[in-house]
This record gives structure tokens, C-alpha cells and sequence, in this order.
């Protein structure tokens, strides 16, 4: 028990009770004395109680780790100890099996069976049912064990280093009440409660169902950006992500952006916003010898663009003619570079440069192509890497291939790839007992600045996969910028651990509840739950953006420039197909809005969270698509009058430019007030976010009025 000061001032006032009741012939004139005097008496009592208890032997914990402890554990333990010290104010030391057990406090005994030999030991007694096949690898055991001296100790242990971390990550947050999320959520733990380290019973922590489950880094431009420094992680931004991650179980992370991807210095967008970029090989070695420092496998997907040793486009659409400048580049990247401490190799069938379909420039097969590619690049890494492994990622048109026969060498674990929200376009027609698996995504491109709840895709899609295809060997997750998308970035962590216990409308409540009251909790749920059918079909914030530039098109009758394609021309047709969807999505849009407000009016508790993760992405979704819509107004009313020759309705579009402008800049306004918490401070400034699709700004606007001008004089 944690004896806090109130409780020491009331066991002064106690003691001094006690004392006059026992002392009847104290007078009532030595009482009132006594009384004005309490306030000499009481602190220095409390004081010297505070001190006693503190030095107390019931008031120190002491860690305890194997001797042969790898940087792992020594890690994992030191965040118990840091999570333990946001809980109470004990004395907590580490210390080895080797030192004398203390005779005093509460004992953590933490490791493996080959890391801890009291650990071991205990189990070759029987007193703890583990070993390094019991429960496996990945799992762990939460145990009280009376040792020797019949003093009580705590034992957080796992078969292996991993299943060790869940142990004590596990116990964190369902004893210590330890938020994983805590750095993004800003969730501390109630330290009003007083904390029994002993409230538990005795239980196995299962493997999980997924051996390997890894995030994957990509397009993190808001993440890289928001504190000023461009396209390159602050180093606790980089950190905290990582450390929450791996209290999730996710166990690899695949490097992408911040190994310098081509956009970064080839296309115009980017090299407007950082002409000098260039990468720092230093860093990224300190980033991954960080990740694997918390237990994390290092992914890499070897595509051939990287700033870190770029090739030449022209060289990568001709495997027959470049084969060898492939393979020297790969050399490369393992020779010279950090890249050689990659532990799982991932490799895409498609364009080596830029992440599109292969389109062979001296008349290739795509398919035989990539069965020559998949063997050589095989036989590369088990020169270097014998023992890691290596990953194919089916994404796009790569399903699309191996339906029609593309094949790996069988030692590749295959990865089939989701649409970009949760379901499958396509799926395997045969898995040819290959090892296989999912990439998924939290967040998808599309929808990159607000998020789409989507649990129950999670589910249902997931567990399918796991049971029709075996598809349970590795599970990708692209989480995008991270912090939009923690909510389907948990929900993945929960299903790839056990699918027979996740269940969306259980982890909905839990989530929401473990953050706010009942109340806003039921509130911030239907919100979520509107959130995600306002994005019917492949439908997000950043769809909208290029809708809205076709609808500027038409009205300023200027065509799309985009950098390196060709120009897209300015057509009625193309701002009338998205008439139907998007009067959809404001349906919806501004019901999950409302339900929003519902919860945010009565949020006492965590409010700036509910507003930033709850309330603000709603409103700026609903921002948006009110502009939007808008703008088809006009567009309506202008192809009335091209239709009727009446320039009445273009009148009409043109006298709506005051009201459009003004949506625009509420646009702007919502996006730069941003978030509550001032650590969020410019994520969403349209000035650094990802350049997909665009940004409207009031250039355009004033296009558009020219163009109307112009056209009714």
C-alpha cells in the first residue's frame, strides 16, 4: 500500500487524539495550547513518518534481472521501473540474480528462463509453469511465488525476450494502468487509486496468433514536419512512436520515408518545400539500432530509389539489360550503408523506383521478370542474411500476378494486400502452401488526414483471412502518419494477437472508455461510427481534394497541372459524378459532427483528447465537404447556363463567391487552430502536409471569379 500525505497528517491528528483521551487530566486550557501548537507538531511528525516509510523495507520495489540480460530486457525493465515511479513514490532499484535477494520490500523477478536463473530455477520446481517452449515464443507468465525466505515476489517473465516485454507492458497497463498511447493521448495514470502491485491472479499470456507483426512508416510527412525541421523525424516523435508500438506487440517496423524516397527530391512540390534535402545516413543508423534496442525487427522494403543510393529511372524498367546494376545496388545498401542491418527483407513486384506497375522498356514479361528478381534478390540475402526473412508484398497489381502464376521461391512469406481500407479487391486464388499473410492499412492515402474507424472491418475481414487462407504468418500495417490513425493501428494489434477474442463492438467501448466517461464514451462511438460511413467505398478527406480541384477546373475552364503527367482537362462530366457520393457524405459527415458536439459539451475529463481525436476530425471533414459541395452548386449553375445560353444562373454561381470564399477560409482557420493540446501545434497547416491531390487556396478561387467575370461581360 502507497501511504500518501494525507494519510500521514491524519495519522498525526490520530496519534494526538489518542493521546489527549488517554490523558484525562490534560485541561481544557492545555488542550486549546496544544491545538494552536498542532501546526509546530503535526509537519515534523508527518516528516519524519513520510521518511520512515519511505526508507521503510515495505516501501521499495526491487527489479530483479538475469545476469545474462540482453539490452532488451535491461529496457523493458527500465520502463517498468519508470511506469511504477508514475504510481507511487517508493524507493525502486535495480538489481542482478547475482547480488543477495533483499530480505525487504517487493521483489520483481524478471527475465527468461535463459536470461534469470531464479526464474529458471522456480520453474524447474514447479512453483512456475514456464519454459522456452511453455507457453512459446512470445508468450509470457504473471506469477506469485513464495521464495525460500516465504517472502512473497512478483515474477513478469516470458519464454522468449518478446514474450517477456508483453509480461511487463501487459502488466502496466492493466495493474499500473499505464495508457500505451500515453505520449499521444496525454492519458496518465489515476494516481488517486492507491496501486496494489500484488492484485492479480496467476496467468499464462498466450502467443500470438501473428509471429510477426510489423508497422510500416509511411507517408509521415505531418509527423516529420509539425515541429519545423521537414521530412525528417524529430528524434522523440521518432522514439515515443516506437515505444508505443512495441507495447501494442507490434514486434518489426519497415523503414520507408526516412530512408529519402524518390518524391523527396525529385518531384517540384517537395523540392519547393525543402531544396536542400538531403538525408543523414548517421541518423537513420541511430533510428534503427533504436528500434531494435526496444525488441523490434528491422524491415526494409529494397526498392532501388532511395536518396540513400538512388538509381536511374531508366535502368529499372530492363531487368534483362540492368540485372547487374540491380544487384550492385542491393550490394550496396548491404555493404555500405546501414541497410545492412536489416533483419527482414521486403521486396514489391513492381517498378524498383517508383511505386507504380512494371512496364518493361525492352518488351519483358512482368511475370517472368519478377520470378528471375525473387530468386536473385533470394540468393543475395542468404549470402548476407542467411537466417532472416524475406517478405513479398502483393500490393496492386502484384495480386493480380500471382493469380495469373507469379512465384516466389517457396522460402518468400507472401503478403496479400488490402484496397487501402480494409477489404481486398482481390484475392488469392491459391496460397500453394506458401507462407502467407496481410498487408493492411490503419490509414490509407486517401484518406490520410482523417482517419476511418473501421473495427468491424477489422474483424470480420481479418479473421477470414486468418481461417479461409492461413494468411495469420505476417501482418503489415501501414499507419500512415501514426497519430490520426491509433485507434485502427490498436485494433490490427488486437486481432493479430488473438482473433478469437477480438470483437469490434468490445474494443469500441473499451477504447473509448478507456479515455472518457460512459457517457461521452457512447457519444465519441456513434461519432466514429459516422465518421467511417460518411467514407463509403475508397472515399477520404484527401479523395475530396482532388474532386475539388476537378470542380475548379471546370469552373475556371483551366485544366489539372500536376508535375511529370499529363495535363488533366477541365470537364462537367467529371465534377457530376461526384454529386451523388458526396451529398452522401455530408449526410453523414454532419450527424457524426453532431454527436460529437453531444460529447464534447459534457467532457470534463481528457477534453483536450476529445477534442483533438474525437470533435476536430469531424470538423474539418465537414469544413471540407461543405465547400465542396458548394463549389458543385456553381458548377450546376454554370452548366445550366452553357446549356440554356441564360446568363441568369451564372449570375447566380458568381453571386455565391463571397459565401465559397468564406467556406474556404474556415478551411484554413479550423486546420491552423488545430488541436487543443499545444503539442500539436501546425500539424494540420496545409503548408506542410503530404502534397497529395493538392490544397485549394484562394488563387484558385480568384480564377474562377475571373473566369465568371469574364464571361458575363
Amino acid at each position: 500500500m502507497f501511504l500518501k500525505w494525507a494519510d500521514l497528517i491524519s495519522l498525526s491528528i490520530l496519534i494526538f487524539n489518542t493521546y489527549t483521551n488517554e490523558h484525562p487530566t490534560i485541561t481544557s486550557t492545555k488542550i486549546k495550547i496544544m491545538n494552536k501548537r498542532i501546526g509546530l507538531w503535526v509537519l515534523p511528525i508527518a516528516i519524519l513518518l513520510f521518511f520512515s516509510c519511505t526508507n521503510n523495507a515495505t516501501h521499495k520495489f526491487y527489479l530483479v534481472h538475469g545476469h545474462t540480460a540482453k539490452t532488451v530486457e535491461l529496457n523493458t525493465i527500465q520502463d517498468l521501473k519508470k511506469d511504477l515511479s508514475k504510481v507511487s513514490d517508493f524507493h525502486i532499484e535495480l538489481i542482478s540474480e547475482t547480488e543477495p535477494l533483499p530480505t525487504d520490500g517487493t521483489i520483481f523477478l524478471l527475465g527468461t528462463p535463459n536470461s534469470n536463473t531464479i526464474i529458471s530455477e522456480l520453474a524447474n520446481q514447479s512453483k512456475l509453469n514456464l519454459s522456452t517452449t511453455n507457453p512459446g515464443p512470445r508468450g509470457g507468465v504473471w506469477n506469485h511465488v513464495t521464495l525460500e525466505n516465504n517472502k512473497k515476489a512478483i515474477v513478469l517473465a516470458g519464454s522468449d525476450v518478446q514474450g517477456f516485454q508483453y509480461a511487463v507492458y501487459d502488466y502496466a497497463k492493466e495493474i499500473l494502468g499505464i495508457d500505451p498511447l500515453e505520449y499521444w493521448t496525454e492519458k496518465l495514470p489515476d494516481t488517486t487509486i492507491t496501486v496494489d502491485v500484488f492484485a492479480f491472479k496467476n496467468k499464462t499470456i498466450a502467443p500470438p496468433k501473428v509471429p510477426t507483426l510489423c508497422y510500416f512508416e509511411n507517408d509521415v510527412d505531418e509527423l516529420a514536419n509539425y515541429r519545423g525541421k521537414l521530412l525528417e523525424y524529430d528524434w522523440e516523435s521518432y522514439t515515443e512512436m516506437i515505444n508505443s508500438l512495441v507495447r501494442l506487440r507490434y514486434n518489426a517496423i519497415q523503414l520507408f520515408d526516412m530512408l529519402g524516397r524518390p518524391e523527396f527530391f525529385l518531384r517540384p512540390e517537395y523540392k519547393k518545400l525543402s531544396p536542400d534535402y538531403k538525408i543523414d545516413i548517421n541518423y537513420i543508423e541511430k533510428m534503427i539500432d533504436y528500434a531494435q534496442s526496444k525488441g523490434m525487427k528491422v524491415a526494409i522494403d529494397f526498392a532501388l530509389g532511395y536518396q540513400i543510393h538512388p538509381m536511374s529511372t531508366d535502368k529499372a524498367t530492363c531487368w534483362k539489360d540492368y540485372k547487374e546494376d540491380w544487384l550492385t545496388a542491393w550490394r550496396y545498401y548491404l555493404e555500405e550503408t546501414p541497410l545492412e542491418k536489416t533483419d527482414i527483407f521486403i521486396l514489391r513486384p513492381r517498378h524498383q523506383v517508383w511505386d507504380w506497375e512494371y512496364k518493361s522498356s525492352c518488351e519483358e514479361d512482368k511475370i517472368e521478370v519478377f520470378n528471375q528478381v525473387y530468386e536473385a534478390f533470394g540468393k543475395l540475402v542468404d549470402e548476407y542474411k542467411p537466417n532472416a526473412d524475406k517478405v513479398l508484398v502483393c500490393y496492386s497489381d502484384g495480386m493480380q500476378m500471382w493469380n495469373d502464376g507469379f512465384r516466389p521461391p517457396k522460402d518468400w512469406i507472401v503478403l496479400w494486400s488490402d484496397h487501402g481500407f480494409g477489404d481486398f479487391e482481390y484475392l488469392p486464388n491459391t496460397t500453394e502452401n506458401y507462407n502467407f499473410g496481410t498487408y493492411m492499412h490503419a490509414g490509407f492515402w486517401l484518406n490520410h488526414t482523417v482517419h476511418n474507424p473501421y473495427p468491424k472491418k477489422v474483424e470480420t475481414i481479418m479473421k477470414d483471412m486468418f481461417t479461409t487462407y492461413s494468411a495469420d504468418k505476417f501482418c503489415l500495417v501501414n499507419g500512415q502518419n501514426f497519430r490520426p490513425f491509433i485507434f485502427n493501428i490498436e485494433a490490427y494489434a488486437e486481432v493479430a494477437n488473438n482473433p478469437e477474442t477480438f470483437l469490434a463492438s468490445t474494443f469500441f467501448t473499451t477504447w473509448t472508455e478507456r479515455y472518457f466517461s460512459e457517457m461521452n464514451a457512447k457519444h465519441a462511438i456513434a461519432s466514429m461510427k459516422l465518421l467511417s460511413k460518411a467514407q463509403k467505398g475508397r472515399i477520404g478527406y484527401v479523395q475530396h481534394l482532388w474532386e475539388i480541384r476537378e470542380a475548379i477546373s471546370y469552373l475556371s475552364d483551366t485544366p489539372i497541372e500536376r508535375p511529370g503527367k499529363t495535363p488533366t482537362p477541365s470537364e462537367y462530366r467529371r465534377v457530376e459524378n461526384d454529386y451523388e457520393h458526396v451529398a452522401y457524405t455530408s449526410k453523414f459527415i454532419h450527424k457524426a459532427l453532431a454527436e460529437a458536439k453531444k460529447g464534447l459539451v459534457m467532457t470534463k475529463t481528457s477534453q483536450n483528447f476529445y477534442y483533438d481525436y474525437i470533435y476536430l476530425p469531424t470538423l474539418l471533414y465537414a469544413d471540407l465537404i461543405i465547400f465542396e459541395r458548394s463549389l458543385h452548386q456553381m458548377a450546376m449553375l454554370k452548366k445550366q447556363t452553357e446549356d440554356t445560353g441564360n446568363t441568369i444562373f451564372l449570375k447566380e454561381a458568381f453571386q455565391m463567391l463571397p459565401q465559397v470564399k468564406a467556406q474556404l477560409k474556415t478551411v484554413y482557420t479550423n486546420r491552423m487552430n488545430g488541436d487543443k493540446n499545444p503539442k500539436w501545434a501546425n500539424w494540420y497547416n496545409p503548408a506542410i502536409r503530404r502534397p497529395n491531390n493538392g490544397f485549394p487556396d484562394f488563387k484558385m478561387l480568384e480564377a474562377v471569379e475571373k473566369n465568371i467575370n469574364n464571361q458575363l461581360n
